[in-house]
């Protein structure tokens, strides 16, 4: 099967969820810059998860590119991405609601790790059907920024409980690290 359905079915559930989340954040009542302080908690919340949603959504552009063609148990892994992927606007609304409270960061944090597991599955999926020459094992390798996140992401979910500026911040971390665009994909074309 051709991946084409696939590319497009995956880029419009993506910019649903970035809608969703967008729909969350409610104007202020007030005029006054002032009335915009309570919802910092919710936009930097909604920053976070945009950024976290746009890198997923390069990244599987990227590994997309160099999958030549698909089956069941892609569409299946896709789906799987994408099932964890759509609960982003729920759990960037409760932290953000509830200013980064300890279960709905923690939360936050499973939703973070079942995303970066989730990939994982569809890219090993994809390089098992691809075979043993495939253009995305080449380019992945070892994947050591991608483990590295979902270590940072799995401590995020029990320090939550103990504070959860720390888990915040080990998000951040993962967020920044993603900002610098892989170029390993980019590389092998």
């Amino acid at each position: 099967m051709t991946k084409a359905r696939l590319e497009a079915f995956s880029d419009g559930v993506i910019a649903i969820i970035i809608t969703i989340m967008v729909l969350e954040l409610r104007a202020p009542h007030e005029s006054s810059l002032e009335a915009l302080r309570p919802l910092v908690p919710k936009v930097s919340t909604y920053l976070m998860s945009f950024i976290f949603v746009g890198v997923y959504w390069s990244n599987h552009h990227h590994m997309l590119h160099v999958t030549d063609r698909v089956n069941g148990a892609i569409l299946w892994a896709n789906l799987h991405l994408l099932f964890w992927l759509s609960l982003t606007p729920f759990v960037t609304a409760w932290m953000g609601e509830h200013l980064f409270a300890e279960a709905p960061t923690a939360v936050y944090g499973v939703v973070m790790v079942m995303s970066a597991v989730a990939y994982t599955i569809l890219e090993k999926t994809i390089i098992a059907y691809q075979g043993a020459h495939s253009k995305l094992r080449e380019a992945v390798g070892i994947d050591l920024k991608g483990y590295a996140s979902l270590a940072l992401y799995i401590a995020a979910i029990p320090l939550a409980f103990v504070d959860s500026r720390i888990s915040l911040a080990l998000f951040a971390t993962v967020t920044l690290m993603w900002l610098v665009p892989d170029r390993r994909i980019e590389r092998r074309l």
